[in-house]
């Protein structure tokens, strides 16, 4: 069994895509494993065809590992779970793959579950992040690792790895989109602006949202920035399940409050797609001044098609199929005893210490670009974004 973890070591090695790296690192150096790889790569492929189908079968049987989805209502989690459980099964691992339908105690219950039924690894992409306690627990008690996938497991020392974009960094991406397009260091303003940030029980929504604020914010206490509404903290901004419907009924309150009168928007930072579709909603039906600048996070196809139309300027591009092969990799390094790959250690703390990290870059798509980042990448095809 060794050999053959062994072999699929080498084999994903390439999986991890040039697009994953530490935002820390120069470019310089965090192109040079990407160029390393193609000859580890036709080895591994080599070494795999010598495998025999005992040792195939062996590693299936005895390297499952569970995978925990926080539910299908958005599309990016559909894509996250096909995307690891394809290539995790392709190296010869049984998946357990589970969708939790946005239900904690279905979450808790469907890991149990996984444990009960001999799973190796847990990789773990919760609805809350702090209330998986009991199921952490247990996984802790039979000594099967866990990988927080993408969102931090908090208050669990239970948690081995977390494997995630720079989530700070999306949010500077869709900082400083607003900020070059409306060319806040040069232009006169004022300019008007709204905030929309995600769930509360999201650890990643409060990166994303310090990410934007924080470059925004000297123009908002210089005066070239007016939030109209006033609402400039996370508490306030926040939308509990990234709900399209809680998004689209608080931009409603906001533009009936504020902008019934005739006032313009410049700019409105949503989080996320699901968000920025619920104010995109609420402004076709409520707003008729002039278009604002909308952002968004994952390339939603329904969002996406809202870019092409002129209704969502920018969507920060988290490619998880990268992030997906980083994790398989990472599961097969816990699984062979080798080296796990970390490229952060001091910024995630879940409240029992720092958890070593995996960040991988997220890039910008807008009207101009997404067919370079989506259509000829292959992560979508032109008759879905029709």
């Amino acid at each position: 069994m060794k050999k053959f973890l062994a072999i699929a070591m080498a084999a994903v090695m390439v999986l991890s895509l040039a697009a994953c790296g530490g935002s820390a690192a120069p470019a310089a150096e965090e192109e040079a494993p990407a160029a390393e790889a193609a000859a580890p790569a036709a080895e591994a492929t080599a070494e795999v065809k010598e495998a025999s189908a005992e040792e195939v079968a062996e590693v299936a049987a005895v390297t499952k590992v569970g995978v925990s989805m926080p539910t299908k209502d958005l599309q990016r989690w559909i894509q996250d779970g096909d995307n690891m459980k394809a290539q995790l099964e392709e190296l010869g691992y049984e998946v357990d793959l589970q969708y939790a339908s946005n239900d904690v105690q279905t979450q808790v219950s469907q890991i149990e579950n996984m444990i009960a039924s001999g799973a190796t690894v847990l990789v773990i992409a919760a609805i809350e992040g702090s209330s998986l306690g009991e199921a952490l627990a247990m996984a802790k008690e039979n000594g099967i690792p866990v990988i927080a996938y993408d969102r931090l497991l908090m208050n669990s020392d239970a948690v081995s790895y977390y494997a995630t974009f720079d989530n700070y960094k999306v949010g500077q991406v869709q900082g400083q989109y607003v900020i070059d397009t409306l060319d806040l260091d040069n232009a006169d303003g004022p300019f008007v602006l709204e905030f929309t940030a995600g769930d509360p029980g999201d650890n990643n929504a409060g990166f994303f949202f310090n990410g934007a604020m924080d470059l925004i914010k000297p123009y908002i206490e210089s005066g070239k920035v007016v939030v109209t509404s006033g609402q400039t903290t996370f508490e306030e901004v926040a939308t509990p399940t990234w709900g399209t419907d809680v998004a689209q009924k608080r931009a409603e309150d906001i533009l009936a409050t504020y902008y019934a009168d005739g006032t313009e928007l410049d700019a409105w930072v949503c989080s996320n797609d699901s968000t920025a579709l619920g104010v995109e909603n609420a402004l076709a039906a409520n707003y008729t001044g002039a278009y604002p600048i909308v952002t968004g996070q994952d390339c939603d196809i329904e969002n996406t098609k809202n870019m092409i139309a002129g209704k969502q300027s920018m969507s920060v591009f988290k490619d998880t199929r990268t992030l997906a092969a980083q994790v398989v990799k990472m599961v097969g390094q816990i699984l062979t005893g080798s080296t796990v790959d970390v490229n952060d250690t001091e910024t995630y703390d879940n409240g029992t210490g720092i958890v070593p990290s995996f960040l991988c870059e997220p890039v910008f798509a807008d009207a101009n670009n997404y067919k370079e980042l989506l259509i000829d990448s292959g992560y979508y095809t032109e008759d879905q974004l029709k």
